[in-house]
């Protein structure tokens, strides 16, 4: 037999299938987008610098646990959570307050279901596409072994949603300056962020869990009435999950890009204050 076949009637072997259409476009757009994400992510954070454009904050280093005020582009002291930068800080590495806190989204989005689905097809062939050849030689074993870690997901939900309301607060004070209320690109911007981050996170299997998936029904429940709703909204944010959680990556990406420009005075931020 010139190639295998599979128990099901599947080629074995990486990229062996009987499709015809143009399977590996997904993959590889894929592959391609998370990849300039992370160069991207990981330039950004090392500079330490250009993450405050009053009333701007960068949603990579927001919360501001710590301020370095020496770095430029550096937003003023009394928005340190803590104070200035702790002494303690290894030299060597930049004075980057996105290094404090990027462990939290970096692990919710890392053990998300719908970027497993997207970073095994595209980065591990684990299959890279369905019906097709894996790069793997062993079966499937969910992640009870080498993925263990990834039944996290469930607890850096927690962390997460503290998140989101701290990027309404950085949102809230957007639409001021000095005291005075006004509305500006990158008011729009952090606007967006928060929502795009808000469908993403409320659209998740193990919010949508946390609302209503333990229940065998909800007219047995006392609060049957607000759950279901809760529940239905979270349903019907879930069926879109990838398109939110890719939407959200690419804008708070744009978002310190936007605010990275206009603290450097490269770009002008049009608004109402002058």
């Amino acid at each position: 037999m010139a190639q295998q076949m599979a128990v099901g009637g599947h080629r074995l072997g990486f990229g062996a299938t009987l499709r015809t259409d143009r399977w590996w476009i997904g993959p590889l757009l894929t592959l391609l987008g998370l990849c300039g994400f992370i160069v991207y992510a990981t330039w950004a954070a090392f500079q330490g610098a250009y993450y405050f454009a009053d009333p701007y904050v960068s949603p990579f280093y927001s919360p501001l646990l710590f301020i370095d005020t020496s770095a430029s582009g550096a937003a003023p002291l009394d928005h340190a959570w803590f104070g200035a930068w702790p002494s303690w800080w290894p030299r060597g590495i930049p004075s980057s307050p996105s290094f404090l806190i990027v462990a939290f989204p970096f692990a919710f989005r890392f053990t998300c279901y719908y970027f497993r689905k997207a970073y095994y097809r595209s980065f591990a062939g684990a299959p890279p596409g369905c019906a097709v050849g894996s790069l793997c030689r062993r079966g499937y074993e969910g992640e009870n072994s080498l993925l263990l870690f990834q039944n996290l997901h469930r607890y850096a939900l927690y962390f997460i949603l503290g998140f989101i309301a701290i990027h309404y607060y950085d949102t809230f004070w957007a639409f001021f300056r000095h005291g005075q209320p006004g509305v500006g690109v990158g008011s729009i911007v952090l606007l967006i962020d928060a929502l795009l981050l808000t469908f993403y996170v409320f659209g998740c299997h193990s919010f949508r869990h946390l609302l209503g998936g333990r229940l065998d029904s909800f007219s047995c429940d006392a609060t049957a009435n607000a759950r279901h709703g809760l529940w239905r909204g979270a349903t019907y944010l879930n069926t879109r999950h990838g398109l939110w959680a890719l939407l959200s990556l690419s804008w708070v990406a744009f978002s310190d890009l936007y605010v990275r420009l206009v603290a450097m005075g490269v770009l002008r931020d049009l608004n109402t204050w002058g």
